[in-house]
């Protein structure tokens, strides 16, 4: 939550002190990187022939344009660019990468081919091979958000279950500290046996990569709320269903969100591996298949897809964990 806190108090003090600036400098020295990519893609010529070398440079200079004309108007936004104005170092950064990464693959031949790719190249697969890439998205969706989501409701009702009742931890709780430690892809080999489908036995893997971890920290956190809390609720005259429902898993809630972020990154280790062996579609599948032929572009193209997936559903994550956290702010 410190995190977040300050990268916001950080935009709006860069947006603050845009204020009495009539440039935007950041944006400005964007526009130059970016615009120095274009350039470097259109006036130097490929070492091997790329496909969408063009179309890269024609987006790259549309960028390089509307960062400049942001360095002019965007000093006159206000807070409403307080965001952009923060990442304008990374918008440089950006620019100063497609710069030297055009260099090194297309220009210079530094990195060659099939093992490296220039930025077109990625561009070129996703111009020309966008229909089997949205269908593994898809499929990779789908078996994701049934092993995600399953995982994390069986870990959490087990996390609550065994930071709750001394019962079921002093059987469960072995159990879970025998299982956890054991990477999920280990148990790929008994998975496809007991299950009818690699389908199944994917989705069982994703639900154990996500639930385990949820559920340890469940646990933990249940274990470790304040037990004054629970005598002033009985004082009020609290059942246990009440106790446990309004006292220790609102209070717990900061570990599982932790148990959660752990999971989703398991999750999507565990899913790339799984769609790998006998999987018709997915990403996973996408990165093998392009590897048996080396096409490495394809690789990368799809690797970007399933970076940028990852970061989407994480940053979701963080907004979901301020709205249910907010009651908290100043207490913990």
């Amino acid at each position: 939550m410190s995190e977040v806190v300050q990268t916001d108090f950080g935009a709006v003090s860069a947006a603050s002190g845009l204020r009495n600036s009539a440039l935007w400098r950041d944006g400005l020295f964007a526009a130059a990187t970016w615009g120095a990519a274009a350039a470097i893609t259109c006036a130097l010529p490929d070492v091997i022939s790329w496909g969408a070398t063009n179309l890269f440079a024609v987006v790259i200079g549309l960028g390089a344009l509307l960062l400049l004309i942001l360095s002019v108007t965007v000093p006159y936004l206000g807070r409403r660019v307080s965001t952009l104005v923060h990442y304008g170092p990374w918008l440089i950064a950006i620019g100063l990468w497609f710069a030297v990464w055009e260099l090194v693959t297309a220009k210079l031949g530094w990195l060659p081919k099939p093992f490296f790719s220039p930025p077109q190249g990625l561009l070129h697969v996703y111009v020309t091979d966008w229909e089997r890439l949205l269908l593994c998205i898809a499929y990779t969706a789908r078996l994701w958000g049934l092993g995600f989501f399953s995982g994390v409701a069986i870990g959490f009702v087990a996390g609550v279950a065994l930071g709750w009742s001394k019962r079921f931890a002093y059987w469960g709780m072995p159990i879970l500290k025998l299982i956890g430690p054991v990477p999920a892809s280990a148990w790929i080999p008994c998975t496809f046996f007991i299950f009818p489908s690699t389908f199944h036995a994917s989705i069982f893997l994703v639900a154990l990569a996500s639930g385990i971890p949820v559920a340890i920290l469940t646990a933990a956190g249940v274990g470790q709320v304040n037990r004054a809390y629970y005598d002033v609720a009985r004082t009020l005259g609290a059942d246990n269903r009440y106790l446990v429902f309004k006292v220790a898993i609102p209070a717990s809630l900061p570990n599982v969100f932790v148990g959660l972020f752990m999971g989703l990154y398991y999750s999507f280790a565990v899913l790339v591996v799984a769609e790998m062996l006998g999987a018709k579609f997915g990403l996973g599948w996408y990165l093998q298949f392009n590897t048996a032929y080396s096409a490495y572009a394809n690789v990368y193209a799809a690797l970007v897809i399933i970076a940028l997936i990852c970061a989407g559903l994480v940053r979701l994550l963080f907004i979901l964990r301020e709205r249910l956290l907010g009651w908290q702010k100043g207490i913990i």
